[in-house]
């Protein structure tokens, strides 16, 4: 993310920074219930030092600057590969998955109910957002760009920030990706299949949202 203090809300950083939410659990935050909180609201409540808080997550977003493509066709093509297709390939995987585990343990109370139709909306959401960015953004990008790119990457930017709430609505659903005790292996392999699409989820917006778009947004023609 472009702006990062201590006012900043911790729901926005677990879902634009990669890393941020793995650094997040590891102090006991919750960025679900906890999102609207800024960094500094939440640290004085854990008792964590705020600065401390703040370098940690500096340090992560200098770090996923670190060993991208330069190139802009390069990146686009590591976006389409690393992230496009994977995040196709692993939701067609994690549907029928959530779904079975729904209907196999559903009268448990710690059952993730609505969780394979929330996926079958981000996947929906997803593939559509992919689509233009495949067919109409990514051309445009690799002609050189256009006087009216401005315009599909601020749609971009707004679909990203609806799949980041996604992104809050799946912790919450499924407990941080934390299966409950005496959870079956189905189970385990869902929230690990999910914590992992999420983390990938964030790492390409970020990639999008900070690296890429940046490069464009100033050429008006």
């Amino acid at each position: 993310m472009t702006d990062l203090s201590l006012q900043s809300r911790v729901g926005d950083v677990a879902a634009s920074l990669p890393g941020a939410a793995g650094l997040f659990r590891r102090q006991g935050i919750s960025f679900c219930c906890g999102a609207g909180k800024t960094l500094a609201e939440t640290a004085a409540e854990r008792g964590i030092d705020a600065d401390r808080l703040l370098a940690g997550l500096v340090a992560l977003r200098t770090d996923a600057a670190a060993a991208v493509p330069e190139a802009t066709d390069a990146l686009i093509a590591h976006i389409l590969g690393r992230y496009h297709a994977t995040h196709r390939a692993e939701l067609d995987e994690l549907i029928p998955l959530a779904a079975k585990v729904e209907t196999v343990h559903g009268e448990r109370e710690d059952a993730p109910a609505g969780l394979s139709d929330l996926l079958v909306q981000v996947f929906e959401e997803m593939d559509e957002h992919m689509t233009k960015e495949e067919h109409v953004l990514f051309p445009m990008m690799l002609g050189g760009g256009h006087p009216m790119i401005v315009h599909p990457i601020a749609m971009m930017r707004h679909e990203h920030d609806s799949h980041a709430e996604q992104l809050r609505a799946l912790e919450h659903l499924t407990n941080g990706f934390v299966p409950p005790a005496g959870a079956c292996r189905s189970w385990q392999a869902l929230y690990a299949g999910l914590e992992k699409f999420a983390s990938d989820l964030v790492r390409h917006m970020h990639l999008e949202n900070e690296v890429l778009f940046p490069r464009f947004e100033g050429a008006r023609g």
